[in-house]
């Protein structure tokens, strides 16, 4: 069995044959760091290591649990020179050392426009206010009094990918992607708010504004507001972190991050849109005419493979697990298709449970690599029937001057060393 898959170049491999390689490598067979076969015994058990030898720290010795030591690498990172200063900047998840669909509140990634604000929760207000008939004023302890609900949905800033329009720039893909996370959300749907303000019949778009040093604000359609938007006070069941809006946010699933007010303040109904700083000079797309797309908040249909990437390259020929992510603001990713030799030829890939409306869906197929190059992609094609584009597809549409929604297939170059390598295919 093993002669026969040996055969087998630069393709996927089926269950059947990963349980059978599996099978052949448990008893006396096993593979060493270079590739090698080496001899093991089935009677001999490994030796104890130093830890399993002494008894180790009590319960108390971390209250609030940390990360293993050996994994202080895994931690979020900053671009310096991508803004001018840290209060208006953003760190980036690293996509490369995360499992499921779930992002640590930890890892979560984060996005200032004035920098992290200590909000005390006793004096923290949430206003609503304008088109209503009964405005109100809102304490945390009025808020949670509400009906909550849980929901997982991922959260991406607009700028994902944005440095990747006119060409492959950064070899990474934690700087390349790491704008989106997904958690479980708590709090209380904002239809429920919006009914007990009472809405008033002319009412068409709310304004929405966060209690950081800049006021960021947006305006939104009473429609979204109404559908599925959350106030949330709780991320993967513990309270939000400050950098992700503690005591208070928004959560509009599916849109743009910036659209996901943190530090929630203010929401004020009125009849058309406040056309504020972050909607005009901001979160705007420049097209080649030099007009630009203005209130484009929907996240298109993107996927990226997470291994093999630059951070994590191949450590020689044999079997591998080619492993992914796939989201859709449209709601729930349909399929996902990986390519080994830069979009040529394409396979399906398996979708791991759950499969959830606007949240991140992993993907996985297993590869055999022959030591030869060879070219990832992944696309992936959502409920809708909308396909992820390519570059060269989305600049025809656009240009190259654009800074958001880039939700182009990334090309992975595999070198005959297993380095990774960002690239763009014309």
């Amino acid at each position: 069995m093993l002669a026969k898959l040996a055969q087998r170049r630069n393709v996927a491999l089926g269950r059947r044959a990963i349980l059978g390689l599996g099978a052949a490598l448990t008893g006396t067979l096993a593979f060493g760091r270079d590739g090698a076969h080496a001899e093991t015994s089935e009677t001999s058990p490994p030796a104890d290591a130093p830890w399993s030898q002494s008894i180790g720290a009590g319960v108390v010795d971390r209250p609030y649990g940390k990360p293993a030591d050996f994994e202080a690498g895994v931690i979020r990172r900053n671009v310096p020179w991508l803004t001018a200063g840290t209060e208006s900047s953003i760190s980036f998840s690293p996509l490369q050392h995360l499992n499921g669909i779930i992002t640590p509140n930890g890892l979560f990634f984060e996005r200032y426009h004035a920098g992290r604000p200590d909000v005390d929760p006793d004096q923290h207000r949430l206003m609503i206010h304008g088109l209503v008939e009964r405005p109100l004023l809102l304490t945390m302890k009025d808020i949670v009094r509400f009906p909550s609900v849980s929901r997982i949905h991922f959260i991406e800033c607009p700028a994902n990918g944005g440095m990747e329009w006119r060409a492959a720039q950064l070899n990474s893909l934690q700087f390349n992607h790491g704008m989106i996370s997904c958690a479980e959300w708590t709090g209380v749907k904002l239809s429920t708010l919006l009914e007990e303000v009472g809405v008033k019949k002319e009412a068409r778009w709310a304004m929405v504004e966060g209690a950081d040093g800049a006021h960021m604000n947006r305006s939104l359609p009473l429609d979204k507001c109404l559908d599925d938007c959350l106030i949330v006070y709780a991320q993967n069941g513990e309270a939000l972190r400050p950098e992700q809006g503690y005591p208070l946010r928004l959560v509009v699933p599916g849109w743009e991050g910036n659209v996901s007010i943190k530090w929630l303040r203010r929401i004020k109904l009125g009849e058309k849109p406040w056309y504020s700083r972050e909607e005009t000079s901001k979160y705007t797309d420049l097209m080649p005419d030099g007009t630009s797309r203005g209130f484009t908040w929907l996240i298109d249909a993107k996927s990226v493979i997470t291994f093999p990437c630059p951070e994590r390259p191949l450590s020689g020929p044999g079997l591998y697990e080619i492993r992914g992510l796939a989201w859709t603001g449209n709601g729930k990713v349909k399929r996902v298709d990986v390519s080994l030799d830069g979009g040529i030829n394409w396979q399906t890939a398996q979708l791991h449970e759950p499969v959830l409306s606007k949240a991140l869906t992993r993907f996985s197929l297993p590869w055999r690599w022959d030591g030869k190059p060879a070219l990832l992609e992944s696309r992936v094609i959502d409920e809708t029937g909308y396909v992820q584009p390519t570059i060269a597809e989305l600049r025809r549409q656009r240009g190259s001057n654009s800074v958001y929604h880039n939700n182009s297939i990334q090309t992975w170059q595999v070198k005959p060393d297993g380095s990774i390598f960002d690239v763009q295919l014309g």
